[in-house]
């Protein structure tokens, strides 16, 4: 029977046996830096989702904030409503797995342990940002936290995950790969030519559609005939599956299903997660292409408030725990904005570094 303690880096005591986690001094931060999948979720299951979800949710409402007060320029790509991906696939992977993604990227880089503060400088265009501020929005990345981005070029980070499965397999690890795509870049060259490599190789990698049923501002309906992207796989003889994206529990199955199959040497499955986000394509796009009613009927299925019913209905925290982890969001979230405004802003000399690997390349001129 597995029996085997971790630690958080910011002090989380986590003992985990076969089939159960239990969590000291349960607050989120930083990713364990072990962890098992469950199949039975506990008590401290639902507060972990419910903080991680609600930090996702503040620190986006701030990040939209703040670019109205232009603080905040460029590209920017809000998470809002997609929090139980995020969650889900959290609790059904290890932190060596590593996450790649397109250019929504922020929920999921601080679900993978980068430090709201280091998200909110990026955002900022900070030199202490995750991508020392020269990344913006789209282009979070953390090879230390296993987050390679972040990706704004449609459906690129899908030929780059099956890039990073084949050297996990290379190295004969059992870390699995998570590639998340939008229903849009479905439509790309680059996902059938990769799902056909995968599929002959038996890469270690998880495709995940993050289905939010628009690509910009077009639905799905008006950009293919195959309206259930999962059927995709049919195609490869790749097993694929639709998930319920509003219910983090649903997220966790789903993907601990197919990142069991990738570990055991079975190779990739594709997830078509059936999500939705509230805000618009980006902090530019008025949204008009939708009606307020489809809105509210997703709003409706909000994931956080789903959890948070689940953790009052059991009785798993208080009211005045639930205030406790509300105000502690808060602080991070705040603090994470302190950090962005004092921080300075990187040094020129900067915008001739970390373009090629070999440090003395000979072509770099003045």
């Amino acid at each position: 029977m597995l029996d085997r303690e971790c630690r958080r880096s910011t002090g989380i005591s986590v003992r985990i046996f076969a089939g159960a986690l239990t969590i000291g001094k349960f607050h989120v931060g930083l990713q364990a830096k072990s962890r098992i999948v469950q199949t039975k979720f506990t008590k401290e299951t639902y507060l972990y989702w419910y903080e991680l979800m609600l930090l996702l949710r503040r620190f986006e409402e701030k990040a939209g904030q703040l670019y109205g007060m232009q603080k905040i320029r460029g590209f920017c790509h809000l998470y809002i409503g997609q929090e139980a991906i995020a969650a889900g696939a959290m609790t059904a992977t290890k932190a060596n797995d590593k996450f790649i993604t397109a250019y929504r990227d922020h929920a999921l880089a601080i679900a993978k342990g980068i430090p709201a503060k280091a998200c909110m400088a990026e955002l900022f265009g900070k030199a202490t940002g995750c991508s020392k501020g020269k990344g913006g929005s789209m282009h979070f990345f953390s090879k230390e936290h296993n987050f390679y981005g972040g990706h704004g070029i449609v459906g690129g980070q899908i030929g780059v995950g099956a890039g990073l499965a084949f050297a996990e397999r290379y190295k004969e690890t059992d870390n699995v790969i998570l590639c998340f795509f939008g229903d849009g870049a479905a439509r790309q060259g680059v996902l059938h030519e990769t799902f056909n490599m995968a599929m002959l190789w038996k890469l270690p990698v998880v495709f995940i559609c993050e289905n939010n049923m628009y690509a910009m501002g077009t639905s799905v309906e008006r950009t293919s005939n195959v309206l259930d992207i999962y059927k995709l796989a049919d195609a490869y003889e790749m097993p694929g599956d639709s998930i319920d994206g509003m219910k983090a529990e649903e997220v966790h199955i789903g993907i601990e299903r197919a990142v069991r199959r990738a570990r055991e040497g079975e190779g990739p499955t594709l997830l078509e997660i059936k999500t939705y986000r509230y805000k618009g394509h980006s902090m530019s796009d008025p949204a008009k292409y939708r009606t307020k009613e489809e809105v509210e009927e997703y709003k409706e299925r909000d994931p956080i408030s789903q959890v948070l019913k689940t953790i009052r209905d059991n009785k798993f925290a208080s009211d005045e725990e639930i205030e406790a982890i509300d105000n502690r969001v808060k602080e991070q979230v705040d603090e994470a904005v302190q950090f962005a405004e004092e921080s300075p802003w990187p040094e020129e000399d900067e915008v001739y570094k970390d373009v090629y690997v070999q440090e003395d390349y000979p072509f770099i001129i003045d």
